[in-house]
């Protein structure tokens, strides 16, 4: 883990990172002040100094075998909201990778595939933002919290164990809408398959960016 005072973008630095010193093991890039973040599509994600701002490469060879990449961003996002509930946080997740409390997004996640290598970053607000997003409800040592998620994703726990408790919690995205191809879709008539794709208007979507 590697801890910067302030970056663009945690995300932009890892890929630069692994670019100049290659890829040797799992590295993960932590700040509290992202000034210029990617969120989804490609879309800024405000980063007010304050807030936890982190991504992380692995080598798609060293996660569970059962993982469908494409959704991988429900499993990565899955296990964080586990342990944040474990400390009593209401904090739920929001298909595919948005997480929510209430009724207001207090952060994301992105994760994209190049070569073997997966790419995960995730931004969450500790802090509130604009009257737009929220916060999370709980506070939170980061460093602590960071151990005890990186340690979970080496318990390789499965998809499928991951995945049966998310199917029940996905019945809350369905109040909600998700933009596909650029537009803003309701997820009300949204089917959920087991490898985390939705099919909706006859089209199969799934979360991998």
């Amino acid at each position: 883990m590697i801890f910067l005072d302030s970056t663009e973008s945690t995300h932009t630095y890892l890929k630069k990172y692994i670019e100049k010193n290659k890829y040797t093991y799992p590295t993960a890039i932590i700040t509290a002040n992202q000034t210029r973040g990617i969120g989804s599509r490609d879309n800024n994600w405000d980063g007010e100094s304050g807030n936890l701002f982190f991504s992380f490469v692995i080598d798609k060879n060293l996660l569970i075998d059962d993982l469908p990449l494409q959704s991988s961003s429900i499993y990565f996002s899955f296990l964080l909201k586990e342990i944040l509930s474990e400390m009593q946080s209401k904090v739920w997740l929001k298909w595919p990778n948005d997480f929510y409390l209430f009724d207001k997004k207090i952060g994301g996640t992105i994760t994209n595939l190049k070569g073997s290598l997966l790419y995960c970053g995730i931004g969450l607000n500790l802090k509130h933002t604009n009257i737009s997003y929220g916060c999370l409800d709980i506070s939170i040592d980061i460093k602590k919290l960071l151990i005890k998620y990186f340690q979970r994703i080496y318990e390789k726990r499965t998809w499928k164990k991951i995945f049966s408790k998310y199917r029940i919690e996905f019945e809350k995205s369905k109040q909600y809408k998700t933009t596909i191809n650029n537009k803003k879709v309701s997820l009300c008539n949204a089917f959920l398959s087991e490898d985390g794709s939705i099919t909706i208007d006859k089209k199969k979507v799934f979360s991998l960016r």
